[in-house]
């Protein structure tokens, strides 16, 4: 087997940039997260293109200094308080699961005996008792060791965990809450790689298929490279298994494993509760400025597949669908590994997981099936994002969202889970 390596070049640039309607002062608690998020479909465009103010965040995964190496696709809200515990009418920032299921139309009940893996680098001590913390505020499900639900191994399937990391482990709370915003009453397997090389993670992908996971998702990236074909075949060539790779953070530009022709390259949206019919709106992650925001483009290397149909990109474009990943519109995380309790996290690290526990609602994939195909066949059950944009590119529908198919948000977010099926 060939070591799958390449030269990074994830950028690490200025925080989104939003309205000043969309800002939220740090360190008071509130009684609602949606309010903070609450706007206009006006003030909502407006917020992914003016520059007049901006949330504080920090990338929870440094840049790798190694080729070869991914980063997690996480961002933190700085500007908010961290709290470890909250008082009793009192409830944490971001959105939460009924939020979610609300702006998704998602059902109540549903994927239960599914099992969704998260495949992260490093480890995080805490994964369990920070997943209990999550679930019991929301009046979730039990999830835990005891009861079945919940399992952590190692990428060859043990208990000989790696070492633990800050970064990782928000990348962690982040990816089991997302799930179990989701779908909760899916079952969790967290699959935990020895480093944060694509080899080690792809081992971990393979681990968790191993164990029996029909959805697996990925929150990291890293540059393409000519051997990402070879890696396609080693690691996400999965037939009957819906992977899903969140499509990066930097703004237009392709990250792989999200240019794989066999994942879900899930974007990211800036999520709004409205008085729409909907409830809520959406535009894309990011400016046309470019810098942060959600991934998208045509990728260099890996071939088109058969279902994707847009016109102007010969090879594979990214993403496919997408859900909320805006910080400044961020999910509410808990996490206490050297972190502080209650944050606000966002990114396609969030929209990913999120995106796994929608399929895993829809039911299993077809044994012979890319699940990755499903929504282009379903586009009508989508809700479509319209507006926004991620930075500047020649061909306009891959940094910029219009009706149909677009980079940034692919087909568009869940309308429920009829997109996610065969």
């Amino acid at each position: 087997m060939h070591s799958h390596r390449r030269r990074n070049r994830i950028r690490r640039s200025a925080p989104a940039l939003l309205s000043a309607a969309a800002l939220i002062t740090g360190g008071v608690a509130v009684a609602t997260q949606t309010s903070a998020f609450a706007t206009t479909p006006a003030a909502s465009h407006a917020a992914t293109t003016s520059a007049a103010a901006s949330v504080h965040t920090h990338r929870l995964c440094s840049q790798p200094s190694k080729p070869g190496y991914m980063a997690c696709q996480s961002v933190e809200r700085t500007d908010i308080a961290q709290h470890k515990s909250l008082g009793r009418n009192d409830t944490p920032q971001g959105f939460g699961p009924s939020d979610l299921a609300a702006a998704y139309n998602l059902p109540k009940d549903g994927g239960k005996g599914q099992t969704v893996a998260i495949v992260d680098a490093n480890d995080d001590p805490n994964a369990e008792k920070d997943l209990a913390a999550y679930r019991s505020q929301y009046n979730l499900p039990e999830c835990s060791t005891d009861n079945g639900c919940f399992k952590k191994i190692d990428q060859d399937g043990g208990s000989n965990y790696p070492t633990p990391d800050a970064g990782w482990a928000g990348e962690i709370s982040l990816d089991v809450d997302m799930v179990s915003a989701a779908c909760p009453q899916c079952n969790i397997l967290l699959v935990e790689a020895k480093s944060a090389s694509m080899d080690d993670l792809g081992a971990a992908v393979n681990q968790a298929v191993k164990q029996g996971a029909k959805f697996v998702s990925n929150s990291y990236g890293g540059s393409e490279g000519s051997d990402d074909t070879t890696a396609d075949d080693q690691y996400f060539k999965h037939p009957g298994v819906a992977i899903t790779v969140s499509s990066g953070d930097s703004g237009y530009g392709v990250e792989y494993p999200a240019a794989s022709q066999y994942v879900t390259a899930v974007g990211g949206t800036s999520l709004k509760k409205d008085s729409s019919t909907r409830g809520y709106s959406e535009t894309v992650w990011g400016t046309s400025a470019g810098g942060d925001g959600a991934g998208s483009g045509c990728s260099q290397y890996d071939a088109k597949p058969s279902w994707q149909k847009d016109t102007d990109c010969a090879k594979r474009a990214v993403a496919d669908v997408a859900s909320v990943a805006d910080p400044a519109t961020g999910l509410a995380v808990y996490d206490t590994y050297q972190a502080s309790g209650w944050n606000v996290y966002g990114g396609t690290s969030a929209a990913a997981p999120f995106i796994a526990g929608v399929y895993a609602l829809a039911g299993a994939p077809g044994s012979g099936d890319t699940p990755a195909s499903y929504p282009y066949s379903h586009p009508d059950q989508l809700n479509d994002v319209t507006s926004g944009s991620n930075g500047s590119c020649d061909v306009a529908y891959l940094c910029q969202a219009g009706k149909g198919y677009d980079g940034p948000t692919g087909l568009g977010t869940p309308n429920g889970t009829g997109a996610f099926t065969k």
